[in-house]
């Protein structure tokens, strides 16, 4: 399962002209179980597409199979049924690969100093005598608060509960 940063405004967008499964529809053949803002979808090498909406990204499950690189009609096939997924997912997302790479890289970027903060806090309580119970017990609660965010794929509110914490020790 991947998923891709939508450029603000864009889901309002792809919605008010028929939702996500009649976009796909622009550049699958066989979209099934569509709505509004999510699809399942077949197309060339790639046997199964589900893709929809969710907190201001787009969540895709592909399964793609292998062509038969002996066979030149086949290759030549697959490339032009990535070229369309690439397309779409320009189209529905509203970035470019590069920036969707980007985004990508920011958002674990966000993950990874959420985890770095509860790693240095508990390693900041370990060592500290000095440290109040009613600090502690901030800390912790902060914690789980990360950790459940970091559960709910929330990185961008992880990140903030994150900053808040280093602040609590300095």
């Amino acid at each position: 399962m991947e998923r891709f940063d939508v450029r603000r405004g864009l889901i309002k967008e792809v919605e008010g002209s028929g939702g996500l499964g009649a976009l796909a529809k622009e550049f699958f053949d066989h979209v099934e179980g569509s709505s509004s803002d999510s699809f399942e979808a077949t197309h060339g090498v790639m046997t199964s597409i589900e893709a929809r909406y969710e907190n201001g990204a787009m969540i895709v499950d592909v399964t793609n199979v292998p062509p038969d690189f002996e066979n030149k009609e086949a290759m030549k096939s697959a490339m032009e049924d990535r070229k369309r997924w690439t397309a779409f997912l320009d189209k529905a997302t509203g970035y470019n690969s590069k920036q969707r790479g980007d985004k990508a890289k920011e958002w674990a970027k966000k993950a990874s100093k959420a985890k770095s903060a509860i790693s240095a806090a508990k390693h900041f309580m370990e060592m500290s005598e000095s440290i109040s119970e009613v600090k502690k017990e901030q800390a912790e609660s902060l914690i789980k608060e990360i950790e459940a965010l970091l559960e709910a794929n929330d990185n961008t509110k992880a990140k903030g509960r994150a900053e808040k914490l280093n602040k609590l020790f300095n």
